[in-house]
């Protein structure tokens, strides 16, 4: 996000907030290459090792940023130094939505033991599609729970790299199946967080949240870059309206005079907490979405 702002604007406020955030980074790495996840609110760490999640997300981090004209050199030499760290645990990550912001991660870099990387990786996420695709169900577990695009959209980029047609059509399939169910009503409908929808029910209605929306915006732009099908390009512009109130509540989540984005929408209107991931999230919409 920070590099984002400062490519669009040249603001050195921007610039500073990439130094900052990189500096968390080499902080948040732990010995074994793996990253700490949560912070008290005196600094202290809890937890010596992080999810999956978060692992497959700082690997997103250091591959943009690593690619990144931006970035300065002194900090990519400390961000080269934190993935070649990390690099070795790739290969032996089970979560499917780590290896998904891994894969993203990895398809800004280049080299061809990236691009073997990725090619295996990519390829056990289609192994594990077609172990669960059933019927109508299209997708890469028996649930459909949170962080849902990034796993076509993980394909779409490793597509990009390897050129392999197996991750174009998985990626096709499993986004065609995804539209159904949060484009039902016309607009954007992330499943909700409560109960998430298990194969043979129904979507939990909410809450909605708002990561859903910028990894859809994210998604269904690299699928229109990928084929030229204009549809993609009208729903990456329908999941940035979610924020804007074309939503199941018609209500914007954005307050332009605190200047952040509420955190989602629940049952009975907006969740008025304003956290990073939300506003990190309807920054990085917004600023791709000026690009289309």
């Amino acid at each position: 996000m920070a590099l984002m702002l400062y490519e669009r604007y040249k603001k050195k406020k921007y610039l500073n907030l990439v130094y900052r955030y990189a500096s968390f980074l080499l902080h948040a790495q732990n010995e074994k290459g793996r990253f700490k996840n949560f912070m008290r609110y005196d600094r202290k760490w809890l937890e010596e090792e992080g999810s999956e999640d978060c692992f497959g997300r700082c690997l997103w981090a250091l591959g943009f940023a690593l690619s990144n004209q931006h970035t300065p050199g002194g900090v990519k030499h400390g961000l080269l130094h934190l993935l070649e760290k990390a690099m070795p645990h790739v290969a032996n990550l089970n979560s499917p939505r780590s290896k998904a912001y891994s894969l993203i991660g990895l398809a800004h870099l280049e080299g061809e033991n990236i691009k073997r990387l990725i090619f295996e990786v990519a390829h056990s996420l289609c192994r594990q599609y077609d172990q669960y695709k059933d019927g109508e169900w299209k997708w890469f577990e028996n649930i459909v729970a949170y962080g849902n695009y990034v796993l076509p959209w993980s394909l779409l980029e490793a597509y990009r790299v390897c050129g392999e047609k197996k991750f174009l059509n998985v990626a096709g399939e499993s986004l065609e199946f995804l539209g159904r169910i949060t484009f039902k009503h016309g607009y954007f409908k992330p499943v909700g967080c409560k109960g998430w929808l298990v194969k043979g029910g129904d979507p939990a209605e909410f809450d909605e949240q708002a990561v859903e929306a910028c990894e859809g915006v994210l998604t269904y732009l690299k699928a229109f870059e990928a084929t030229g099908e204009r549809n993609y390009l009208q729903k990456a512009e329908k999941c940035h309206e979610w924020y804007e109130g074309f939503n199941s509540k018609g209500i914007s989540l954005i307050d332009r005079e605190a200047g952040g984005c509420f955190d989602g929408l629940t049952e009975n209107g907006l969740n008025l907490n304003m956290g990073a991931e939300s506003l990190v999230s309807y920054v990085i919409s917004y600023l791709k979405m000026r690009i289309f």
